[in-house]
């Protein structure tokens, strides 16, 4: 969606511009994005107003974090945040590095070279950590996405920064105890002009060797079609529609008036950049990861790292010390750098 900013796989180039708003591209393919996100706060409505806090549309950092501190009753068993801790590159390394991304620090300068030793990641990662142990839920470190909205499905959040898709899950009575009670926002900004969202779709595509092209290109088409959309929305509801592929959804009247969420997600969508994804330049693609094959492993090893910083049994400083050692190792041997 949205001129196919997002890449489709792995590639140490950025993608060629594309000018199907429905085409993801990059040099060696095509595919179409079954479901589209970006990431955004979702919080308590109820208890910012008993609170006597409002939230803005654009929040800052310093601003959630304040509020996470004041919303905070750990003998009701309510926590002021909750964000992903669970290693992982599609886990607590999303979220950290949108947060990254959003406080100036980025994963390689232009030369290839490890960021893990700068000031900015030093003071994101002490933000994350100071703030989940303060405001966050006990055992954090072991929560990613599923947890975490176990948790404010049942009451236990008063913010969750996270996937714009779950919007739909937080504000369903059938699974939310507070689904009359979530209101949206931005992700949070430190003011250089970035959000600490990301970008990502899971996407169709037809492998060269495809014996069933013909009907694969059917089914996509199929799948990814207004028609699909409308037969989901019979059998679902409209607030459970196949997010952030089509633009026509958010102009779609029906599904406006049960999704308060819609405008922010397509905001979200729209302030996330992966050409250009944090305040420095950067020679990779990617929001929340770097589109090189390696990323993967790198990645998780890196998670584990800040998630040992997490749970108290590494220093920040011990962690990011780690990262960059484990980081530059990875770069020698794929050949980035010297």
């Amino acid at each position: 969606m949205r001129k196919g900013r997002t890449v489709t796989h792995a590639s140490r180039q950025p993608p060629s511009d594309v000018k199907n708003d429905r085409a993801l591209v990059n040099r060696s393919g095509y595919a179409a994005p079954f479901y589209g996100e970006s990431s955004m706060v979702m919080y308590r409505t109820d208890l910012f107003d008993k609170a006597g806090l409002k939230m803005p549309e654009k929040p800052t950092w310093d601003f959630v974090i304040d509020a996470a501190k004041k919303l905070t009753d750990k003998n009701a068993g309510v926590y002021g945040i909750c964000l992903r801790g669970k290693a992982g590159w599609g886990e607590n390394m999303a979220f950290l590095s949108a947060m990254a991304n959003s406080y100036g620090a980025r994963w390689f300068d232009e030369k290839w070279v490890p960021q893990f030793n700068t000031p900015e990641w030093k003071t994101t990662l002490t933000t994350y950590v100071n703030l989940m142990k303060d405001a966050g839920p006990p055992g954090a470190s072991s929560n990613g996405f599923n947890e975490n909205l176990a948790l404010f499905n049942a009451g236990k959040c008063a913010m969750w920064i996270d996937a714009t898709v779950a919007a739909s899950f937080v504000t369903n009575p059938k699974d939310s105890k507070v689904a009359d009670k979530v209101g949206f926002a931005l992700a949070p900004n430190t003011g250089l002009g970035k959000n600490a969202n990301w970008l990502w779709a899971w996407n169709l595509a037809i492998p060269a060797g495809s014996k069933k092209a013909e009907a694969a290109e059917k089914f996509i088409a199929w799948a990814t079609s207004k028609d699909y959309t409308k037969l989901v929305a019979s059998k679902e509801g409209w607030a459970n529609v196949p997010p952030g592929t089509r633009t026509s959804l958010y102009q779609n009247p029906e599904y406006l008036k049960v999704a308060p969420f819609a405008k922010l997600t397509l905001a979200s969508i729209d302030a996330a950049d992966p050409n250009k994804p944090t305040v420095k330049p950067v020679p990779y693609v990617g929001v929340q990861y770097a589109a090189i094959p390696e990323f993967q492993g790198i990645g998780t090893q890196v998670g584990q790292q800040f998630s040992a910083a997490l749970s108290g049994s590494m220093t920040v400083d011990a962690a990011l010390t780690a990262a960059q050692s484990v980081t530059e190792r990875e770069m020698k041997r794929a050949g980035y750098i010297k």
